[in-house]
């Protein structure tokens, strides 16, 4: 039968390592939203898709300008400026105020792992995600 190989083959790729995304000296990277957690005062907490709260799914890091922003397809739109921006010990340190939001990001240059932190009065927003380098003349 088909379906056994088919079924191995599957397991295959899924039990193979996930490759890295080295970040090492890139400037300009495509960040995906995996995950994200929203918290408000009253100790209520929600896991779900990074859109069920108004967080896009992909983001452009442009890192030598110092700005986040949506993708041109999404059709949002949006622009952030990079208030601080870190290199150290193999990470991306990025932070922000915009509209009463400050943020903080955190991107592991080895692997391409984000965590993101955005906070605003009585509501936390955390999402996990991965970025990949993107072209220097995107």
């Amino acid at each position: 039968m088909k379906i056994v190989p088919m079924a191995i083959l599957a397991l295959t790729i899924v039990a193979l390592p996930v490759a890295a995304d080295d970040l090492t000296g890139t400037d300009h990277l495509l960040c995906a939203a995996v995950q994200a957690n929203v918290c408000t005062t009253d100790g209520g907490c929600e896991t779900g898709p990074s859109w069920a709260w108004n967080v896009p799914q992909f983001l452009e890091v442009d890192l030598a300008a110092k700005k986040v922003h949506t993708t041109a397809t999404s059709g949002e739109n949006r622009l952030t400026p990079i208030a601080s921006l870190v290199r150290t010990q193999g990470l991306i340190v990025l932070q922000g105020l915009e509209n009463r939001r400050a943020f903080s990001v955190i991107i592991n240059e080895t692997t391409g792992d984000a965590s993101l932190a955005v906070a605003r009065d009585n509501l936390t927003v955390t999402v996990f995600g991965s970025c990949t380098p993107l072209p220097a003349t995107h």
